[in-house]
C-alpha cells in the first residue's frame, strides 16, 4: 500500500521557481530518503507534505486520501509526523515535561487544563519508554536546555515517535552532528523505526546509504534520479551534480 503519494508537485515564490513537477511515492514500511545541494528545494518540499504549505499546483495523498490543502494539525492527527531541522524543543522545560507534552498532544486527554500532566500513569510509562531506548531516562528532570545538541537531537526524534505516526519525515536529522554523534543516531533511528515508514532528507551520505531503501535525487527542483542507494551511488548524472564530479 502507498502511505503517500506526490503527484505533479509545483511551487513558486513570487516569481522563482522552486519545486517543478515532483512525483514520487512511498510504500508502507519503506524507507525513503532524498538527497540534493543546497536550494534544491528538499525544506520546501518537506513543509509541503507536512502542511506548513501549499503547492502552487499538484496533488498530495496519504493513505489515498486527498491531503493537498489539509493543515498542518490536522495531518498530524491523520498520523504524519515530522521533526525539524532546528530544534523545536522547549529548552526551559525538563525533559520528561518535553516528551509528555508531545504524547499528551494527540489524546483526547489535551483538554484536560486542569490536570497535572504528570497525573496520567499511563503517558508517565510511554515517556520512560521513549527516554529508555535512548539512554535518557535518567536525566529526565534535567532541563533540555543542559543537554549537549546531540541529546536534543535524539530527543527531537522520539518526541516525533511519541504520537506513533504512520508516517515519520526527519528533516536534517544528523544536522549539527559530529561524526561520532551521528553515527550513534543513525544507530538509534535504525533500532527506533522498526517497520515504520519513514521518509527523509539528509547530507550526511553515511546516514542515507545505511538507513535508506530508496534515495530520490532533487536538483533544481527536479527528481533528477531515483534509484536504490547502490545505484544512486553509480549514476554518473548523481556525481555530476550532487558531487561535482564530471566522472
Amino acid at each position: 500500500m502507498e502511505v503517500l503519494k506526490v503527484e505533479h508537485i509545483f511551487h513558486s515564490y513570487g516569481g522563482l521557481s522552486v519545486l517543478a513537477d515532483v512525483s514520487f511515492a512511498v510504500k508502507e514500511g519503506e524507507k525513503v530518503a532524498i538527497i540534493g545541494p543546497n536550494g534544491a528545494g528538499k525544506t520546501t518540499l518537506f513543509n509541503i507534505l507536512s502542511g506548513f504549505l501549499h503547492p502552487t499546483s499538484g496533488r498530495i495523498y496519504f493513505f489515498e486520501k486527498d491531503v493537498t490543502n489539509m493543515p498542518a494539525y490536522r495531518r498530524a492527527a491523520l498520523g504524519l509526523a515530522r521533526s525539524f531541522q532546528i530544534n523545536s524543543l522547549f529548552p526551559k522545560l525538563s525533559l520528561l515535561y518535553n516528551v509528555l507534552l508531545a504524547i499528551q498532544g494527540v489524546q483526547d486527554t489535551r483538554f484536560r487544563f486542569f490536570k497535572p500532566i504528570t497525573s496520567f500513569k499511563e503517558n508517565i510509562m510511554q515517556a520512560q519508554e521513549l527516554l529508555e531506548m535512548v539512554g535518557l531516562w535518567d536525566l529526565r528532570e534535567v532541563p533540555v536546555s543542559a543537554l549537549s545538541h546531540g541529546q536534543q537531537r535524539q530527543v527531537e526524534i522520539i518526541i516525533a515517535l511519541a504520537s506513533k505516526p504512520r508516517l515519520l519525515l526527519l528533516d536534517e536529522p544528523s544536522a549539527g552532528l559530529t561524526a561520532k554523534e551521528s553515527a550513534q543516531l543513525s544507530h538509534i533511528i535504525r533500532d527506533l523505526m522498526g517497520g515504520m515508514t519513514v521518509f527523509f532528507c539528509a547530507h550526511d551520505l553515511d546516514l542515507v546509504f545505511s538507513m535508506a531503501e530508496q534515495v530520490l535525487v532533487l536538483y533544481y527542483g527536479h527528481i533528477e534520479a531515483k534509484g536504490t542507494p547502490r545505484e544512486i551511488q553509480s549514476n554518473p548524472k548523481v556525481r555530476e551534480i550532487y558531487l561535482g564530479m564530471e566522472r
